[in-house]
């Protein structure tokens, strides 16, 4: 009769070894957090929060209809161009919105009547700022995403010089791969959490950069379309006077009068 190999697979020393490699790498939370230590452990957690928590916040504050409401946007440049609004009233407008594009057309309008090439800076000036102020939180999802991985990158040096502490402090590491263990552990589990974390932060990261530009794009046209309608030079095509003609018209008229 041929000879069965055993399917509890090996036996004796052979069995014990490989046993204590399969146990180096643990996979329970309270394991692996034995296994990269309570620092380590500690790092990452603070990270994964934050990450989640910028995600989570930029997502709810970058939504069209918040930055952009259309509703809004459509009602405003309607009465714009049908001359129903003037500049007081579009000014309690926006400061009533409170969006970012309110915010962009307020510092237009309070350049009313202005020539376009100041109209077109007061607008380019609000964008800016709101561009910032959408971008505020991005930061901290590019610093999560690059600082995780160099500590995962410390955790495997530090877990290569433990592995060869082992080594050198063993007087028979020859053959013994649970000398090495807990060091392997160390580097392999920290590189591992260190991307785990940084390649969901990137991702969040790069769609939201995304969304910010196409809202930036949008706001700027809008933009333009302010500058078209209350500069000094679409009010005179229209046959309107602005209010920084207005005071010179008035003098002219005491002149000819007097």
């Amino acid at each position: 009769m041929f000879a069965q190999s055993d399917p509890a697979g090996p036996s004796g020393p052979d069995a014990a070894e490989t046993a204590a490699v399969r146990a180096a790498i643990p996979t329970s939370p309270q394991d692996i957090v034995a296994a990269i230590g309570y620092p380590f452990a500690a790092i990452f957690v603070v990270a994964s929060i934050v990450a989640l928590w910028s995600a989570i916040e930029r997502l709810v504050l970058l939504r069209r209809r918040r930055v952009i409401p259309r509703a809004f946007v459509d009602r405003f440049l309607l009465h714009l161009r049908t001359g129903r609004m003037d500049q007081p009233n579009a000014v309690a407008v926006c400061q009533q919105n409170g969006s970012p594009v309110a915010e962009v057309f307020l510092h237009g309008i309070r350049k009313w009547g202005r020539p376009a090439v100041e109209v077109e800076q007061a607008v380019m000036d609000g964008g800016e700022r709101q561009v910032a102020l959408l971008k505020r939180r991005l930061r901290v999802l590019n610093g999560v995403a690059t600082i995780t991985p160099l500590i995962g990158l410390l955790g495997t040096v530090t877990g290569m010089i433990e592995a060869f502490n082992n080594i050198a402090d063993s007087s028979n590491a020859m053959g013994q791969a649970e000398i090495l263990a807990s060091g392997i552990a160390l580097a392999l589990l920290t590189t591992a959490i260190g991307l785990f974390i940084a390649i969901p932060a990137l991702t969040a990261y790069m769609y939201l950069a995304g969304r910010i530009d196409a809202l930036v794009v949008e706001m700027d046209r809008l933009g333009q379309e302010i500058v078209w309608l209350i500069s000094a030079e679409a009010l005179r095509d229209r046959g309107e006077v602005s209010p920084a003609e207005s005071p010179r018209s008035g003098k002219q008229t005491a002149r000819a009068s007097t």
